[in-house]
């Protein structure tokens, strides 16, 4: 069997091999792509425990070492990260939240009850200045969610106003009374999210014309601000919808479409984050790899449409989704991050980056405390989770040169089903460097590549690989180093290949200078 992907990449499935035998070979660049440093961004929402308790401790807290409330040790992790863009605030979130709550004298803020996640009641006292002053802190451009579903275009456009107009406003006005003379030049904005569901359960067709309205009196006549607007995209495989917007919304409106889907076995029934089968192991990667599917699918449509590729795919919700921990609240999604975790990254990234063409933006749900964190805090205490090392792993490929390749893949084979077992992408940095990242999902089976370089000529290869013991290790409050990345010895270039044995669910990153 055969999967093709568009940039090039092709997968040979191979079975009935004591160990997986794949190959690799860099192809050629076929003008130049470059993996947009946005792909690895985050996403933080009024959730269980992300922003309150997780990034945000408030500016009284004595025990905890923070900037204006903002956990310092979470700063330090992220910025390692290179972490260039940050969600906020929401989520289904966004749809009930009024800045205006946010904004001014933190005790003469009114209270909201988010009743999408958990029914408590927040203080409103992370708001609009916290969280961009926070970007700032982190080097990461915010991405601002807008109030569609339950807010009226005045407020969104009043809220652009107030953190981007430099000159004499009501709003810009009032941005410097709470104590910000210049504004912060918010570029990204969604317009709405999910509107297909929490968002308002609205049809394709009415989207695109509210989306058409909001985005309107988002900026002026020719969008002379600079704003990067995105539409809510689809719930993974509705194709529909992103055929109805790409049809109706003008590039000069929407410069992102959005696009949502997580790794997740049967949404009813999602199985425990750290007790899983080798079933459920399975379903999650057949999931994870169905990213590529819909990659290429919407892709397609909006090649249709946009043939000169004015709009960017921006995959702005992804990761692994099961049960929350037990003895937690059911509506925080506080979940355990294992190496099943680090396959699902390992993968999608790979996929972000060999469809980087059109993908430019892409955000891991969620940064601290939620679904597939990549930072898991517990009072003083803060861990960094698999994700997180294979993000931070991955950050070589953060604006660098797109190569092509093509792979053969052995197959990860379960009751007869079959997917890839090996995922490959590779770049080039500006110093001239390549990166080539290889996961190995089947948790079993070892699995030999052979890396044909092509082109590429290099002189020596070094490599990092995150791999444990067993599939559902985990870094926990007790033990936070039971998975993290150590030197891997084992690659050497001989006659332009390059031979490696991979480890059974491992990630490694080589580089070949």
């Amino acid at each position: 069997m055969k999967l093709k992907i568009k940039l090039g990449i092709t997968f040979t499935l191979m079975s009935g091999l004591l160990f997986g035998q794949s190959s690799v070979k860099l192809e050629a660049t076929q003008g130049e792509v470059t993996i947009d440093r946005h792909i690895y961004g985050h996403f933080a929402e009024h959730l269980g425990r992300c922003i309150y308790d997780g990034f945000y401790v408030g500016e009284k807290n004595d025990s905890i070492p923070h900037a204006n409330g903002v956990r310092k040790d979470v700063i330090e992790a992220l910025r390692n990260l290179n972490i260039p863009n940050l969600r906020w605030p929401g989520g289904c979130f966004a749809d009930t939240y009024h800045w205006k709550d946010g904004v001014g004298p933190k005790p003469q803020r009114p209270s909201i009850v988010n009743n999408w996640w958990g029914g408590v009641t927040e203080d409103n006292s992370f708001g609009t200045h916290d969280f961009l002053n926070m970007c700032e802190l982190l080097g990461a451009e915010p991405y601002l969610a807008g109030n569609v579903g339950s807010g009226e275009v005045q407020e969104l456009a009043d809220w652009v106003q107030y953190v981007n107009f430099k000159g004499k406003s009501p709003m810009s006005d009032w941005r410097r009374q709470n104590g910000r003379d210049e504004p912060w030049k918010v570029k990204f904005w969604g317009v709405g999210n999910e509107a297909w569901g929490c968002g308002g359960n609205m049809t394709a067709d009415y989207y695109t014309d509210i989306y058409r309205k909001y985005a309107t009196f988002m900026s002026d006549w020719t969008n002379g601000s600079g704003l990067y607007r995105i539409a809510s995209g689809a719930n993974s495989a509705d194709y529909n919808w992103t055929e109805t917007l790409m049809k109706k919304i003008p590039s000069s409106l929407m410069k992102g479409m959005g696009l949502h889907h997580y790794a997740v076995i049967n949404w009813d029934k999602k199985g425990s984050a750290t007790k899983y089968s080798e079933e459920q192991y399975f379903r999650t990667m057949k999931s994870a790899w169905f990213m590529n599917e819909l990659v290429e699918k919407n892709i397609a449509i909006m090649d249709k449409y946009d043939p000169k590729g004015k709009i960017d795919l921006i995959v702005d919700e992804w990761g692994g989704w099961y049960e929350v921990e037990p003895g937690t609240n059911p509506g925080f999604l506080y979940q355990q991050n294992t190496m099943r975790d680090a396959m699902i990254a390992g993968i999608t990234l790979n996929i972000f980056n060999n469809h980087a063409r059109r993908v430019k933006m892409a955000n891991l749900a969620q940064a601290v405390n939620v679904l597939q964190a990549v930072i898991l805090t517990e009072g003083k205490n803060m861990i960094l989770t698999p994700t997180y090392h294979v993000m931070e792993m991955y950050k070589v490929h953060q604006d660098a040169k797109l190569i092509p390749i093509s792979l053969q893949s052995t197959d990860f084979e379960f009751n007869n089903e079959k997917i890839p077992a090996v995922s490959v992408s590779a770049s080039q940095d500006k110093q001239g460097h390549v990166h080539i990242s290889l996961v190995n999902i089947d948790p079993n089976k070892k699995n030999k590549v052979r890396v044909d370089l092509g082109a590429v000529k290099a002189g020596k290869v070094t490599g990092r690989i995150l791999t444990s013991k067993n599939l559902r290790d985990y870094n926990s409050f007790k033990k936070p180093t039971v998975i993290t990345p150590v030197v891997y010895r084992d690659a050497k270039i001989v006659n332009g290949t390059i031979e490696v044995e991979i480890p059974a669910f491992s990630v490694l990153v080589l580089e070949l200078i």
